[in-house]
């Protein structure tokens, strides 16, 4: 019989590393297409997901149980992309004022995405609290499961959804009559 995840996120938060790589293993291809749907980037993905699994050992640490662990990483997985969508907008506000080299640069990256599925360039259009809702979404996580790692109730999480699939639907409809 297999432990938990709650059994192995304790031993690995005592220093089992041999748990932290079994709870790892169980849960980083989850993890890793979260955040794809969160950062809409596969190398931006790749990076956030490497964050998360570098800081966890210490974030284990201070895991309580009150959810399950799933829900957990999921929670440590949406803070991780805000904290890095802070940090990048910081960036770009110090890189304002670079001239032709910044504008060919956001250029470059904006033709990059546009060569990227739909749904995930549309998804970065939306703004965070409707992206990381359908993330979660999308990821299979439950209303109630996405409710609690966004700290909202569950008709939030269903207006947003709502609200989410309505301005895709009008996205599709603006570039299809263009």
């Amino acid at each position: 019989m297999e432990p938990s995840d709650e059994t192995l996120a304790r031993a690995a938060s005592a220093g089992d590393g041999a748990a932290f790589a079994a709870l790892l293993a169980r849960h980083y291809d989850r993890l890793f297409a979260l955040a794809f749907r969160l950062t809409g980037a596969r190398a931006e993905a790749e990076d956030l997901t490497q964050d998360i699994c570098a800081a966890l050992p210490a974030k284990l640490a201070r895991f309580r149980g009150e959810a399950r662990v799933s829900t957990w990483l999921y929670r440590v997985a949406v803070n991780a992309a805000h904290d890095r969508r802070r940090r990048q907008a910081t960036r770009v506000k110090a890189a304002e004022g670079w001239g032709d080299w910044e504008v060919s640069r956001q250029a470059a990256m904006e033709e990059d995405a546009l060569r990227g599925d739909w749904l995930t360039h549309a998804m970065r259009r939306l703004p965070d609290d409707l992206r990381d809702t359908l993330a979660l979404v999308l990821d299979e996580a439950t209303h109630a499961e996405a409710a609690e790692v966004l700290g909202v109730s569950e008709g939030t999480i269903s207006w947003r959804v709502s609200e989410a699939k309505k301005r895709l639907r009008a996205m599709r409809k603006e570039e299809e009559d263009a």
